[in-house]
């Protein structure tokens, strides 16, 4: 509750801005019900169709005249231009979309701007977890074992 999650991707797949059916709205929406705020970076995928995915119903994105792109969750809802404005005071990342651009962060500049600890959940397993892990974040990738940060304690 009250924590800081910067969001990388949030269309259904790389290369594209289509957001139907991308797990991002659950992710987001989830977090948001929780107390979470969430800043949402996607190169693709423009503010006014976030806000439109987020305030519609699940599975009535295929009706035209559903939401109206504004945001529904103002206090716990935001977008940036870059990855690393998104990262700025995060207690958390959360990779949803396999974007190369994700890949090449320099994740020591993005650790350095977020809250301590500083968690990384991979949800494509994309990124090197043990090169992160050796820069301080605390990893969890999708399918992998725990980080041992969470094992000791």
């Amino acid at each position: 509750s009250g924590k800081k999650i910067a969001v990388l991707g949030f269309a259904f797949k790389k290369d594209t801005g289509d957001t139907r059916e991308t797990p991002a709205i659950d992710v987001c929406k989830g977090l948001i019900n929780d107390g979470a705020k969430c800043c949402v970076y996607d190169p693709e995928v423009k503010t006014e169709q976030i806000f439109k995915d987020m305030a519609t119903a699940k599975f009535e994105w295929d009706h035209p005249n559903t939401a109206a792109g504004q945001n529904p969750h103002p206090t716990q809802l935001s977008t940036v231009d870059d990855a690393y404005t998104a990262c700025d005071g995060a207690h958390a990342v959360a990779i949803i979309t396999e974007w190369d651009e994700f890949k090449v962060i320099d994740w020591q500049r993005a650790y350095d701007s977020m809250v301590k600890p500083a968690f990384v959940f991979d949800g494509r397993n994309i990124l090197d977890h043990t090169k992160l892990r050796e820069i301080g974040f605390i990893v969890y990738g999708l399918g992998k074992p725990l980080d041992p940060f969470v094992e000791e304690h």
